[in-house]
């Protein structure tokens, strides 16, 4: 579906949105980060939806933000565009569908943005990253100073911003920023395997699950308050009853979101 930067499709309960640019080898255009933005809120609105997979189209992830279309001195146009992408990355992070990046090749500047702002990422082993704006004299943005240190911790995002070296695929995963290595290739697949696990539990529980993660509590009291208040909700959905039903008869659960 769509003729533009952005390919969807549905597998079940599983959306797929393809980014697809690659004559700038999946680069976040303008264009391409709203129709991103359209995608997700569409999504997240649609309760036959139950997790989305982020991939970009051939060899590549996305190579970041688009240089050739980067203003100079216009703050207005440079305004714009962040706010675009601070949008999509907000959506990824704090809406209710769980997020599973699939990473081929680069996945660089605004591209490790993305990635960093899934919540899990699946790469080829050939995959690369890194913060590279200060080779354009830029400082990270798309999230980043917040995500990374969340995936890979303090001392190993201020390595990755300071020095905007290139990390391939097994380092990432030592780090932190990708949760499962595997063969060139097989991104996609295992991406939506992991996306139809996640799509099988219930929509209510995740949905505050990624809240909660997105906002963590910063003490063990606060922790405890934030799970009762919210535990105590979860015991009064459909969704409860029919997973107490489901585990008491030995069958699977069919989730409502409810």
């Amino acid at each position: 579906m769509s003729d533009g930067p952005l390919h969807i499709h549905d597998d079940g309960p599983v959306r797929v949105l393809t980014v697809d640019v690659p004559e700038r080898r999946n680069a976040l255009t303008v264009p391409l980060r709203r129709e991103l933005r359209a995608a997700l809120e569409a999504a997240h609105l649609d309760d036959g939806c139950r997790a989305l997979v982020v991939t970009g189209a051939g060899r590549h992830f996305s190579s970041g933000g688009d240089v050739s279309s980067m203003p100079q001195g216009d703050r207005a146009d440079a305004r714009d565009r962040l706010h675009l992408i601070a949008d999509v990355i907000s959506l990824l992070v704090e809406g209710p569908l769980p997020v599973v990046a699939a990473v081929e090749g680069a996945a660089v500047g605004a591209g490790t943005s993305v990635v960093a702002a899934c919540d899990y990422v699946v790469a080829g082993r050939s995959s690369r990253y890194g913060a590279i704006f200060g080779r354009l004299g830029l400082v990270a943005d798309s999230g980043l100073f917040w995500t990374l240190p969340r995936k890979v911790g303090a001392g190993a995002a201020r390595r990755l911003l300071l020095r905007g070296t290139l990390i391939d695929g097994p380092e990432a995963e030592r780090l932190g920023l990708v949760d499962e290595l595997v063969d060139d290739g097989a991104a996609l697949a295992v991406a939506v395997e992991r996306a139809q696990e996640m799509a099988a539990a219930a929509p209510l529980a995740l949905a505050a699950t990624k809240r909660i993660l997105a906002r963590p509590p910063t003490s063990l009291a606060e922790a405890l308050h934030v799970e009762e208040t919210t535990q105590v909700a979860m015991f009064e959905t459909a969704d409860f009853a029919e997973g107490r039903a489901a585990f008491l008869e030995k069958r699977p659960a069919e989730f409502r979101g409810r």
